[in-house]
């Protein structure tokens, strides 16, 4: 190289880096840098600005506004609004009418629980709520782990009036625990379950609900009350003499129907419908097909009685003293996790598809409250869930007027349709589960992340196994602390790698070390 050419080079060199020096951050006292960290983690979004500067009338407003999300679109309904969530209120509640029978029945509650928590907890939600999607009721995790706990100590069989009333409890400990992360902005919480915990954990929850589905499958009378792999697999092969070939054969018939009606949905969007009508439709023909050829006397067996009326109230049946009280708490914390971060992630999926913002800690007020309040009046742990969502916004829901319509469809069917549910059969609605949660098994995910990361993978692989061979709150715990390891673990290798920076001081360390870690 030539050395007036060299010369420029080594200018433009000198040039660009003083363009681009980094200034040093003003000097910020303890104080202040510990204010701006706090202010950071609880309100990045800052939710008092709207009230700066304005008149007494207009922050009480406001106010109001941001407590009850249903005065900001209220005044703004209209009859054409009404019209799309008339239809998808009407979709939602074929759906989830058949659902909520099938999940109470999965946390060994009385059918009719399910109904309930299909009626009041969407009237809450539409009141505080702010996803125009979110459609609320009871789900297939919270029903799977509230019932698995409260059976370690409690026989639902033996003792069902103490089993409701430990369900009604551990329901208001979800929702003040809710509706405290809510209040208090400590959200972030959330956000140890990462992506892989609840891949893995959704996975492994999915497989024991379905093998759960057994029982009434196959017709079995005796069955383990154990949720794990092997005490299940061995509880069906022990019992192989009570298999019912009639119960099997309409299992197989009516599980083919709901897997073929959900391929069609999958495949073709615009024939949501199928799948959403599909529970139902199943629903009405086993049970007029029990009632027509007196299946009851073959082996099938049948729901039986269901009480007629509205939710009874039962703040006079919590237990909030005695021997139980440990058992109800620590079953409504992690249920109250679950379920609020199943809500939560699916009223923000929906939210990104529509272009709309949801407030997380304002979703986590509205499920508290909602499960509080059910708490009151026969329900137990409800949150938003997938399934009846998507119907939802498939079906073009523009507000939460969709769960009012849908409460008032469930409402209906409690005061004046209960006999008709007499001769359902058990085997239609395990078919009804096992379709359900088996969209929650993402395979195409777990590969995704193994590519990725594989120790996000291990972590995924940690909750799966947990679930499957420990026990579902188990392998919860297992995925939590491999994740909070592997955190601590990758700021290690931050460190590591920062203090092996040669001509580097201290301050200048610990920003980079902070960047990083972002």
């Amino acid at each position: 190289m030539e050395p007036n050419a060299y010369t420029t080079h080594s200018h433009c060199i000198e040039m660009s880096m003083e363009a681009h020096q980094v200034v040093p951050p003003p000097h910020k006292s303890t104080l202040q840098k510990l204010k701006a960290r706090l202010k950071e983690t609880f309100f990045p979004d800052d939710p008092l600005r709207q009230f700066k500067g304005q008149p007494l009338k207009r922050k009480l407003i406001l106010g109001a506004q941001y407590v009850f999300p249903i005065l900001q679109w209220g005044p703004k309904y209209n009859l054409k609004l009404f019209k799309s969530d008339l239809v998808a209120g009407l979709t939602i509640a074929s759906l989830a009418i058949p659902q909520g029978i099938s999940y109470a029945k999965l946390a060994s509650l009385p059918p009719i629980v399910g109904l309930y928590s299909s009626f009041v907890p969407p009237l809450v939600y539409a009141v505080l709520g702010s996803s125009k999607d979110l459609a609320v009721g009871p789900v297939s995790i919270a029903s799977l782990v509230l019932g698995s706990m409260l059976r370690q100590e409690v026989s639902p069989s033996a003792d069902p009036v103490l089993f409701l009333q430990l369900a009604f409890t551990s329901t208001l400990f979800a929702g003040l625990f809710q509706a405290s992360l809510g209040i208090l902005r400590l959200g972030f919480i959330i956000d140890f379950l990462s992506k892989a915990i609840l891949i893995g954990f959704m996975a492994g929850a999915a497989i024991i609900v379905s093998l759960q589905q057994l029982k009434s499958l196959l017709g079995i009378t005796h069955f383990t009350n154990q949720m794990e792999l092997i005490p299940v697999m061995s509880s069906v092969f022990h019992n192989i003499h009570e298999w019912s070939w009639q119960t099997i054969l309409m299992g197989i018939c009516f599980l083919v129907l709901l897997l073929l009606a959900r391929h069609v949905s999958i495949r073709k969007p615009k024939l949501f419908w199928v799948s959403a009508g599909a529970p139902l439709v199943c629903v009405i023909i086993s049970t007029l097909l029990v009632f027509a050829i007196k299946a009851q006397n073959h082996g099938i067996s049948i729901i039986g009685k269901l009480q007629q009326g509205l939710n009874p109230p039962s703040w006079n049946m919590l237990r909030l003293h005695g021997s139980h009280l440990g058992l109800v708490m620590k079953t409504g914390i992690i249920t109250g996790i679950l379920s609020l971060t199943e809500g939560i992630a699916v009223g923000r999926t929906f939210a990104a598809l529509r272009n709309y913002k949801v407030d997380g800690n304002k979703e986590m007020m509205a499920i508290g409250f909602m499960n509080v309040v059910g708490s009151f009046t026969s329900c137990y742990v409800t949150t938003g869930s997938f399934s009846r969502s998507a119907v939802n916004n498939n079906a073009g829901a523009k507000t939460a007027v969709s769960n009012v319509v849908m409460s008032v469809t469930v409402m209906v069917t409690l005061l004046f349709l209960m006999p008709l549910f007499q001769y359902t059969p058990n085997v239609v609605l395990g078919a009804i589960i096992v379709t359900a949660v088996i969209g929650l098994i993402d395979v195409p995910a777990a590969c995704n992340i193994w590519k990725i990361d594989k120790f996000d993978f291990l972590v995924m692989l940690a909750a799966f196994l947990g679930v499957l061979f420990i026990s579902v709150e188990g392998g919860l715990a297992l995925a939590v602390s491999s994740f909070i390891s592997s955190v601590f673990a990758h700021n290690a290798h931050i460190v590591n790698i920062i203090m092996d920076l040669p001509l580097c001081t201290i301050s200048t360390r610990l920003q980079l070390y902070f960047s990083f870690s972002r």
